[in-house]
């Protein structure tokens, strides 16, 4: 088997379009439609019955890490995401099809927001081949009846730049802005308590919590408190107590996660008070969210289990770049190469190693 590196273009994306974005209409089409596009009702008490909220977001999570990994646009996880919910929200699933349901979102999401969409075999290697390509694409035409093939959904990062446009905030500290409420967003996105809001609520509460998170240690917008508040509200045409209450689960959402990655790191040196008096704008500045998406996969790719087999060799081939030859052999495997053993392939890797890292194994 040779290996081959292939340098990759770069995806051409269109510019922002300032007749969008400068067009206050457009702002309003968005807020008028949004609520089209949510659950009809919280479907754990009424719809599903062998599905329970963990179990969501097991399966959140996943798709966020596969979202994260193949480097999707940002919109891809949240509109996946509404996908799932108005499905799961009018069809009674069982538990053994969530993660094919989840993965089938992931695949229309992608078509309708990718240069280069996601494919169903990819998909299926992230299922540890749980799932079968032709079960994917005869899964997609079932989730696409289901839905009335109304994919253009309102996300809340719809109303970002809308948001951003009208803060009085340097230039230069938009896409520091924009990054952290991208994160709190794919938080929500992940949190069933959230699945119910509307979007301009969730996109709002997310760009108040990065600003107010970032506002201590840079000059990133002249309002703050509740000036900033009834400025969001103003936007979007949010109730300002129905904001503030969305801002604060949003905070809540950040210091589980971090709370989480703490335990899964083994980091038990804090105790639930220091927790607790955690201020936001630490934890925004300290966050990063792939670090977020490093917790143990609930559903776990073929990679993890590369990684979990030969975990005592990795503390001892690490330095001389064995794991990284697994990653190329198991990025050239989801293009389209047929599955190997593990042990195989470990064993090829070791045998080549020099040829492959140029240091013998050791």
């Amino acid at each position: 088997m040779e290996l081959l590196c292939c340098e990759v273009d770069p995806v051409r994306r269109a510019v922002p379009d300032a007749n969008l974005l400068y067009d206050d209409r457009v702002l309003q089409n968005l807020l008028t439609i949004e609520e089209r596009y949510l659950p009809q009702c919280s479907y754990f008490k009424c719809v599903q019955k062998d599905i329970q909220p963990y179990m969501r977001r097991m399966v959140a999570t996943w798709m966020l890490e596969v979202c994260e990994e193949q480097k999707c646009e940002e919109e891809v996880f949240p509109l996946a995401m509404n996908y799932l919910d108005r499905f799961l929200a009018g069809v009674p699933t069982p538990k053994t099809h969530l993660q094919l349901l989840g993965a089938v979102c992931m695949f229309l999401a992608s078509k309708l927001k990718e240069t280069i969409p996601l494919t169903a075999e990819k998909l299926c290697i992230y299922t540890d081949n749980s799932i079968k390509p032709q079960e994917l694409l005869e899964w997609e035409l079932v989730v696409l009846g289901k839905l009335k093939w109304n994919l253009a959904a309102v996300t809340p990062h719809d109303f970002i730049e809308h948001i951003l446009r009208k803060l009085p905030q340097p230039n230069d500290k938009l896409p520091l802005i924009r990054k952290h409420a991208q994160t709190f967003i794919a938080l929500c996105a992940t949190d069933f308590k959230f699945a119910m809001y509307p979007p301009s609520m969730i996109a709002t509460g997310s760009v108040g919590a990065a600003i107010c998170g970032l506002q201590q240690d840079e000059d990133v917008s002249s309002l703050t408190g509740d000036a900033l508040v009834d400025l969001l509200a103003k936007i979007t045409n949010t109730d300002v107590d129905c904001l503030k209450a969305c801002q604060e689960q949003i905070e809540v959402v950040l210091l589980n996660s971090l709370q989480q990655f703490r335990q899964d790191q083994g980091d038990g040196s804090k105790s639930e008070d220091e927790l607790d008096q955690a201020s936001t704008p630490t934890d925004v500045r300290d966050i990063d969210l792939m670090k977020l998406k490093k917790k143990k996969k609930k559903f776990c790719p073929r990679l993890d289990r590369i990684e979990r087999s030969f975990r005592s060799e990795r503390k001892r081939s690490y330095k001389n770049g064995i794991i990284k030859s697994i990653w190329c052999l198991f990025q050239v495997q989801q293009k389209g190469i047929p599955c190997i053993c593990e042990q195989l392939l470990f064993d090829y890797v070791k045998s080549n190693s020099k040829t492959l890292t140029g240091k013998p194994a050791e």
